[in-house]
């Protein structure tokens, strides 16, 4: 299961594109790869690596100034494209915890909730404005999801977010445990109701 997560502190990195798709963000052909450490190696691959297969350092998350970068500030549509959960544990493993856009891509924002990646929805212009305050390379922010606020210590910014998404985040729950905790009374009474020799691990099952 995640880290829980309540609050995320850390530089942040912008990038200046829209409509990033999951195939950018981790690509085809390293799907075959199911181990979920070491995926940093392929986030961002097109866009990181020159022909040769070499890191070429020109991509914002490799420079310098925005190594250690915990925070990524996209624009719109960002995680667009196919269901691949890589891409959510490609951007966790290289230290990405919060990723602010002004939309997402639905079946990876939810996926993002289930890994412990925050994403938070802001209006464009918001966006923008922390995207140029980045390029600095010297903005921190902190995001709190439990008091859903975004902060550079002088201003704060309110965000919103789904209460099943806040809840899951800050208890560090996959579906499992998020279905084990909210419907427990439910399942309870449906293993009451069914035949006994249906479940499993009854002696007297078939």
């Amino acid at each position: 299961m995640p880290e829980p997560l309540r609050e995320v502190i850390g530089k942040v990195c912008p990038l200046e594109a829209d409509d990033v798709d999951t195939d950018q963000i981790f690509p085809a052909q390293f799907l075959k790869v199911i181990e979920r450490r070491g995926l940093e190696r392929y986030l961002f691959y097109g866009l990181r690596h020159d022909e040769k297969g070499n890191v070429h350092g020109r991509f914002v998350l490799d420079r310098a100034a925005f190594r250690g970068a915990r925070i990524l500030v996209a624009g719109k549509n960002f995680g667009i494209g196919s269901s691949r959960e890589n891409a959510v544990w490609a951007l966790a493993d290289f230290g990405i915890r919060c990723v602010i856009a002004s939309s997402f891509g639905d079946i990876f924002y939810n996926n993002a909730s289930k890994n412990g990646l925050l994403c938070v929805r802001l209006p464009n212009q918001k966006v923008i404005d922390l995207r140029e305050r980045a390029a600095s390379a010297d903005l921190t922010l902190s995001v709190d999801l439990a008091s859903q606020t975004i902060s550079d210590g002088k201003t704060t910014l309110a965000f919103e977010v789904e209460p099943y998404i806040k809840e899951r985040l800050l208890k560090g729950m996959d579906d499992v445990a998020f279905t084990l905790e909210n419907y427990e009374a439910e399942i309870s009474e449906y293993e009451r109701r069914i035949p006994r020799f249906v479940i499993p691990g009854n002696p007297s099952s078939p």
